[in-house]
């Protein structure tokens, strides 16, 4: 008898769960699964390369966006369409006109930064008129950073090459070793092939740059 009533002295205390509180604590972990899989995939999505340079194509929202760069927290739209026109009108915001301003504004306003909200390029609350810069933006630095790469020479590569080609046919049509023993279509050939490789680099640094590259007065002339 006493073996029995040690053994249920010694029986867990604790409620079991019952199956509804089980359902329910089931359902929650799979909510916060699905929430924690979309936050990582909107951490993840990157922007498009259309999207980019259709949003970079316009100058205004390139201007706009350059401003954004370079505020340490949010700005008022007014402010961010001062700095814009004075930008497009190569002045000071002091010298712009009440008209530039609310072209600006406007502009802004209804257009450029919802499309870039849109995007998820910008946080923008039109109610309030704020607008911040989003994670998202980074992936712009790459092509609003473009005016900071050192421009290259290229009527330099083309001015050096024919002078080098030149050189070559010159040497090798007086003999000079050792391009008198080289066939004439072969120094055609290395100069033909020098020109078309400066030209093909050419092409593709233009067209990576074209409509990403122009950048504020105030930041070129920093």
């Amino acid at each position: 008898m006493s073996t029995i009533g040690d053994s249920s002295g010694t029986e867990s205390t604790e409620p079991e769960e019952t199956p509804d509180q089980q359902d329910s604590a089931v359902a929650e972990s799979q909510v916060s699964d699905i929430v924690d899989s979309e936050d990582d995939e909107q951490t993840e999505e990157e922007l498009s390369r259309d999207l980019v340079f259709d949003v970079l194509k316009n100058r205004r929202r390139r201007y706009a966006l350059h401003y954004l760069r370079r505020a340490d927290d949010s700005v008022q739209l007014s402010e961010l369409a001062e700095q814009v026109a004075a930008w497009e009108n190569d002045i000071t915001v002091d010298a712009i006109s009440a008209a530039e301003r609310k072209r600006v504004y406007t502009a802004l306003y209804q257009s450029h930064l919802p499309k870039l909200d849109d995007a998820g390029i910008v946080e923008y609350n039109q109610n309030r008129g704020i607008v911040e810069l989003s994670d998202a933006a980074e992936q712009l630095d790459v092509y609003l950073d473009l005016e900071s790469r050192p421009d290259i020479p290229w009527c330099n590569w083309y001015l050096g090459l024919a002078v080098g080609g030149l050189g070559l046919l010159t040497g090798a049509w007086l003999g000079l070793p050792p391009l008198g023993a080289v066939p004439d279509v072969v120094l055609a050939t290395v100069i033909v092939a020098a020109f078309g490789s400066i030209a093909v680099a050419h092409t593709y640094y233009a067209r990576h740059a074209s409509g990403a590259g122009e950048t504020p007065p105030e930041i070129q002339d920093s």
